[in-house]
């Protein structure tokens, strides 16, 4: 395999967004590269998504829509860009979802798509596949990725860093030039060890959230926010990181990934209650379990606290009349895995870190400020969510820019011109920073355990100016740290992923320091 490869389009991350941008160009004729971390294009956190997708329901439900996605973002949202998904989202989930690749969502004994609701709805319009929407979404765009021939996926690939003119390219006439412009990646290959350099004309970024760098989350492990790092190191603008959504409701066990307790659950009736069996949500908002997240996981924080109690439990069992068994099949069956029957019992929830709000700025069509770089899902930020993500807008996101930047791209290179030989010829391939092989498990393991912990202590769901004080010096030091060695050492996937965490979660908390008002998913006890 070579190491330095010319593309037309090179798509990096693989969940709903980046799977259907992919599909689109190829569907328009464009060859296109898909690159995922992962061994399959089904391993992210599209696959993990339970409770469903935003559609839509009767007449003035686009206006309605609207009105929910601007209350729950606490009116902080990019009103044009709220307004364009709930005009075009539907169509988007009919052409990509219901015919392109057809997921067999939930439907009523007459045929018709059954429609559900969740937390911050003022109504029903949520397509779902029982409780496993994201994955039954992946198996059915994965099987069309597998036959198209314009597509070609690249598994256990690690960008680095993206190619771009100013900063890597050796020819004067465009280091001299005022524009700068993505020209690719650098790419590690965990079977070879080799990295590659992948040209493109255009370059997507597609790679999820940053979850992982938080101690507790739903997040798969390679959402450590690799998309957002390597664009601000680029110079793209970024928008709105300070916002970090933390899922109310995630099964309380030790484990690296906190499973993660669908929203939907509270929708068909189930409701929170603390230790004494007090169904508390009343007493913090009108809406009860049924608010917005970030009321219901400040609410649960609060109870916690009160209580001295390290959980709070989501009482199915008493509320919801229905099959949960058949409804629910994947929660229920992970909650027995640990002798929990939620048919009988509450079920132990805490938070956890869930959703990036904010991301690399884009327009409608996923352009970013840097030219031929685009954007696509929860790496960036359309302004869609503002302070706080409404349920199930997020694989809506994903659908409708994966397809409006496919189809952007497209135009693009009809009548733009390709990557010339003489820049291509001027770009590098990747040096190695350094010889001393010296990476230690254990020094990198120490390096996450101190980051999650001071991310989840000072930048999680309460903040205070001292606090995130506390965090820069001390996610500075550990990135200098972490640099250093950066330069020292051959590089690895190990290394490539924390450097990325470090520069991630400095680049949230350094936002969420300037912002001193207290908005959404962005609270500040002062």
């Amino acid at each position: 395999m070579s190491s330095r490869r010319t593309f037309s389009v090179l798509v990096i991350g693989a969940g709903i967004a980046g799977a259907t941008c992919a599909l689109t160009l190829a569907d328009l004729g464009v060859e296109v590269v898909l690159l995922t971390a992962a061994n399959s294009v089904i391993d992210n956190n599209t696959a993990l998504a339970q409770g469903g997708i935003v559609y839509k329901n009767g007449e003035g439900d686009e206006q309605a829509l609207i009105r929910d996605v601007m209350t729950a973002g606490w009116r902080h949202n990019n009103a044009r860009a709220v307004r364009f998904m709930a005009k075009r989202g539907p169509a988007a989930v009919e052409d990509v979802l219901l015919h392109r690749a057809p997921v067999p969502f939930h439907r009523t004994p007459d045929g018709e798509l059954a429609l559900t609701r969740e937390g911050g709805h003022s109504r029903q319009r949520i397509l779902h596949c029982a409780d496993f929407t994201g994955k039954a979404i992946m198996e059915s765009l994965a099987a069309a990725i597998q036959a198209s021939p314009n597509i070609t996926v690249l598994t256990g690939r690690t960008a680095i860093d993206l190619v771009t003119t100013h900063h890597h390219c050796r020819h004067l006439d465009y280091r001299y030039s005022l524009e700068n412009r993505c020209a690719g990646a650098y790419v590690l290959d965990a079977a070879s060890g080799q990295v590659e350099t992948l040209l493109a004309d255009m370059t997507v970024l597609a790679t999820g959230g940053a979850g992982q760098i938080y101690l507790h989350t739903t997040n798969t492990e390679e959402s450590i926010g690799s998309g957002l790092a390597m664009a601000y190191r680029a110079g793209a603008w970024t928008m709105n990181s300070e916002f970090i959504q933390f899922h109310p409701t995630a099964l309380f066990q030790k484990a690296k990934r906190r499973f993660l307790i669908s929203e939907a659950v509270r929708g068909e009736g189930a409701r929170l209650v603390n230790a004494d069996g007090e169904a508390f949500m009343p007493r913090y908002d009108s809406r009860a379990d049924l608010a917005p997240r970030d009321i219901v996981t400040r609410a649960i924080m609060d109870e916690m606290l009160r209580t001295g109690h390290p959980c709070v439990y989501l009482d199915a069992a008493n509320y919801v009349n229905m099959d949960m068994t058949k409804r629910f099949p994947t929660i229920h069956a992970r909650c027995l895995e640990i002798g929990i029957d939620m048919t009988r019992q509450p079920i132990p929830v805490v938070p956890a870190a869930h959703y990036s709000c904010g991301g690399v700025l884009t327009d409608e069509r996923g352009r970013t400020t840097l030219k031929r770089l685009y954007a696509v899902g929860e790496c960036a930020c359309t302004g869609v969510h503002g302070a706080n993500r409404l349920a199930s807008t997020s694989l809506l996101e994903g659908v409708l820019w994966g397809r409006e930047c496919g189809q952007e791209i497209a135009r693009a290179l009809s009548h733009t011109k390709r990557m010339p030989p003489k820049l291509a010829d001027s770009i590098p391939d990747w040096d190695s920073p350094g010889n001393n092989r010296n990476e230690d498990p254990a020094l990198i393991a120490q390096d996450w355990a101190a980051l999650r912990h001071t991310m989840w202590n000072y930048v999680g769901i309460a903040r205070s100016t001292a606090r995130l004080k506390r965090a820069v010096t001390d996610i500075n030091n550990q990135y200098h740290q972490v640099q250093k060695f950066y330069r020292e050492t051959p590089v690895s996937k190990a290394i490539v992923d924390l450097f990325h965490g470090c520069q991630t979660s400095y680049i949230i908390t350094t936002a969420a320091l300037r912002n001193v008002k207290s908005l959404g998913c962005h609270y500040r006890v002062e």
